[in-house]
């Protein structure tokens, strides 16, 4: 018998829809995959190099810290200072994860009893609802809307009954929707969580990401009493399945989640950890150049929108794009499926996102141009 808690939680949509995909390959269909923000990009060479160099390494074999290694830890707080100038201690104030999805967890267990309540944006990544609900704590959505620019409504969420409420999540850049906060909306949030007690923790791996400048919770004053931050190597790095992950903030804060880190793993491997301390030092130009590489799938990718007859912000960030079907009779996932059978393309339904994703869809920036084209093509030709 498996425990309850597997009941409040269904199979994550890409793990089934994935599958499939996989199927329809086996079965000798092309598909194009533009639904997974997995970078198709290698990382910088020097990442790469300073793995390998490790493997010879006398410890490299060994368990690590929990804390991960004092040069990494050294590593997040000089990259925070240089990009986001935020001064944290690498001492006590930062803490590295094998991914911030696992920070995802490692929060919720540390700060979370069943019965709390926890604020979760509707569109949002679904891992906050889905660990959530694991943990026994109670999932409550706000609403993001367009016309607000997809940030939170302060006003509608003071109208919540918010008793019980420990946590707040958001997600800046935002993902699906690429949308940007204002330092303003920051300044905002970090005074309504001191007013209400709550923990604010802002997820944040997309920060470089076809945005102008890099942004952080943490820069607005007073951050650290009330606020965390989750950040990762996955996105702007292109290390996704290397697993590193970061989090940031206060002693305390920081000592609650290591208690449950330290009982689930014993530490990063090694060599994992100095190609990311040799990534966190990556030059300005590298995110330049990335950015050139996803600016022009970008604008393929907004004329494969077009012909899809969906409509997008080309002010947003991050490694997606994300569209309004503008024939508001269509039912987002019925609409992929279609596209996926008929011109096997695969794209995101939103409502994997939340009811908030009702009638969009989201393309990732992860597919060579030479696979856009030849997807704008199947659209114009089949």
């Amino acid at each position: 018998m498996t425990a309850r808690r597997l009941e409040s939680v269904q199979e994550y949509y890409f793990s089934k829809k994935l599958r499939e995909v996989a199927g329809l390959i086996l079965e000798g269909k092309d598909i194009i995959n533009m639904g997974i923000g997995s970078p198709d990009l290698a990382p910088l060479p020097s990442v790469v190099k300073a793995l390998k160099a490790s493997l010879t390494h006398p410890k490299a074999h060994q368990y690590q810290s929990y804390q991960g290694l004092p040069e990494l830890r050294k590593g997040i707080a000089d990259f925070y200072q240089k990009h986001y100038q935020v001064a944290v201690d690498s001492t006590s104030e930062v803490l590295p994860l094998m991914g911030s999805k696992e920070g995802i967890l490692h929060l919720s267990m540390a700060f979370l009893n069943p019965g709390d309540k926890v604020l979760i944006p509707n569109p949002g990544y679904p891992t906050y609802e889905s660990v959530t609900r694991l943990v026994e704590a109670v999932p409550v959505f706000y609403d993001l809307k367009p016309e607000n620019n997809w940030e939170p409504d302060l006003a509608e969420l003071d109208k919540m009954d918010l008793e019980g409420v420990k946590l707040l999540w958001v997600n800046y850049p935002h993902m699906p929707t690429g949308a940007n906060a204002k330092q303003t909306v920051f300044e905002e949030l970090i005074n309504w969580a001191r007013k209400n007690n709550i923990l604010l923790v802002n997820d944040n791996p997309y920060s470089f990401v076809l945005t102008d400048k890099p942004q952080s919770i943490l820069t607005t004053p007073g951050a650290m009493d009330v606020a965390m931050e989750l950040n990762s190597l996955s996105k702007s790095f292109n290390m996704a399945g290397w697993r590193v992950g970061m989090l940031l903030g206060n002693e305390a804060n920081i000592k609650a989640v290591l208690k449950v880190k330290s009982n689930m793993d014993s530490g990063m491997f090694y060599g994992i950890q100095q190609g990311a301390i040799a990534a966190l030092q990556a030059p300005d130009s590298w995110f330049e150049e990335l950015n050139k590489v996803y600016d022009k799938r970008r604008q393929l990718i907004y004329e494969l929108a077009t012909l899809l007859g969906s409509e997008f912000d080309t002010n947003s960030s991050g490694l997606f794009v994300w569209a309004k079907l503008k024939d508001s009779t269509l039912d987002a996932e019925a609409f992929i499926d279609k596209i996926l059978y008929e011109h096997e393309l695969f794209i995101t339904p939103g409502t994997i996102f939340g009811s908030q994703g009702e009638g969009y869809i989201r393309f990732s920036l992860c597919v060579e141009e030479s696979q856009i084209r030849k997807a704008i093509e199947r659209i114009t030709t089949r």
